[in-house]
């Protein structure tokens, strides 16, 4: 227990030192704790196998699981906090047709253009690996872009839509993985389900979505029997880890099986919660605070996780560079396509799709599940190395476009430090 207490305090302090030097050359924070994860991690200074010093192996990384899921719940209950009701009566259904348009076109680009790789070269890349790739394109991190809004205080039309857009492109993003992972199992291994291909799916996404408006009735109710500020936060606190938790039970029925996505289910209770709770906005400012150690560990802990020997396989760096650059013609275009059909101005348009690029969790989670394929393997490194690649730039260019925009205010000196005044008599 000492040596992962030690580790933590570790990649708290690294993450927040490191975090000094991309000030420096006006880097986002964000960045700097991916780095840290990566220096800390073990292709790093925890390959020197000290106790203590960094993160020694990939296992060790993973059993720190409790923590980035947590941090990732409560990052997914703070963009529910987003769809408040005037939001969405001013760009709802804008929102909702760019969220589902641009997933969609993103997967289509790269499913072409794979899926002519794999006819091309049978032998680098198959056609089931080709269609499940082309799904996890689709999905976009969410932590990412919330930290870069957060740190900026960014705030605006386009921020303000790509939270909706972001926190909806997780749904899409389950729904076409599912959907193209079933096709690529039947594929692979000759018979297809039904089962798994469109019940499962669409059963976690409302179960999801059920669970998550229980919870956020539940904590609106469990809050009025508090008065103190610091209970309520406490309450609050409280119900995102039951949430969390909750979210994470998997059963099986009857040859069914259930599950939950648990952003849909924090990002559901976030949005129940912050649309009948009175005080949910002051709640909220208090709960960023507190949980702003848990996003530093989530960011330096996902840096540590990355693995840096997809580095060694020509092959996978090779498709990786395809995947890469037709996943970001992808988010562009079908950025800038839905943008145009649903009339939004011409900076959205120019810079929403550049904001979509980062990509992290919601990915890796379904490479986790392609590895299961014959060729899974490929798939799971391909998306590895893109996440490395889409971290380190993905927040960079997010604060660029916004502050291209004019949503991002130049950051002041400001310090939150108190000098002691002397005691007059």
């Amino acid at each position: 227990m000492e040596t992962y207490l030690i580790c933590l305090a570790a990649a708290l302090i690294g993450g927040l030192m490191l975090s000094r030097v991309t000030k420096l050359v006006n880097l986002p924070a964000v960045t700097a704790y991916l780095v840290a994860g990566l220096i800390l991690g073990p292709f790093c200074l925890g390959a020197l196998q000290i106790p203590g010093l960094g993160f020694n192996s990939l296992e060790q990384v993973e059993h720190l699981s409790i923590v980035t899921q947590t941090a990732l719940g409560f990052i997914a209950f703070t963009i529910g906090n987003e769809f408040r009701l005037s939001q969405l009566r001013a760009m709802g259904s804008a929102a909702i047709i760019i969220g589902i348009l641009q997933a969609v076109i993103t997967t289509v680009v790269v499913d072409i253009v794979l899926i002519v790789l794999a006819l091309l070269l049978p032998g680098m890349i198959s056609i089931p690996c080709a269609i499940t790739l082309g799904a996890i394109a689709s999905a976009t991190a969410p932590a990412a872009t919330l930290m870069v809004v957060r740190q900026y205080k960014a705030d605006g039309p386009l921020t303000r839509l790509l939270m909706l857009v972001v926190a909806i492109d997780d749904a899409v993003g389950l729904l076409l993985f599912s959907v193209s992972f079933g096709i690529a199992t039947a594929l692979a291994h000759g018979q297809i389900s039904v089962m798994a291909v469109i019940v499962e799916p669409i059963l976690e996404i409302v179960l999801s979505l059920v669970l998550g408006s229980a919870m956020g009735w539940l904590l609106n109710w469990v809050e009025q029997f508090f008065h103190s500020r610091s209970k309520r936060m406490t309450i609050s606190v409280a119900f995102v880890l039951l949430t969390v938790g909750l979210s994470s039970i998997e059963f099986t029925v009857v040859g069914i099986h259930f599950g939950f996505s648990l952003l849909l289910v924090c990002m559901m209770t976030g949005t129940i919660f912050c649309n009948i709770c009175s005080t949910s906005e002051e709640l909220m400012e208090r709960i960023d605070n507190w949980v702003m150690p848990l996003n530093i560990l989530f960011f330096v802990i996902s840096g540590a996780e990355l693995d840096l020997e997809v580095l060694s396989h020509p092959v996978t760096i090779l498709v990786g560079v395809i995947y890469i650059l037709a996943r970001s013609v992808g988010k562009y275009s079908g950025a800038a396509i839905s943008c145009k059909l649903t009339n939004q101005s011409k900076p959205i348009t120019d810079n929403l799709g550049i904001t979509l690029l980062p990509q992290a969790g919601v990915a890796l989670g379904m490479a986790l599940t392609a590895a299961t394929l014959p060729d899974g393997a490929l798939a799971r490194n391909v998306v590895l190395f893109a996440v490395l690649v889409y971290e380190l730039i993905g927040p960079t260019l997010t604060k660029r476009s916004l502050l291209d925009v004019g949503e991002i205010k130049p950051e002041g000196r400001t310090s939150a430090r108190r000098h002691n005044k002397p005691i007059t008599h």
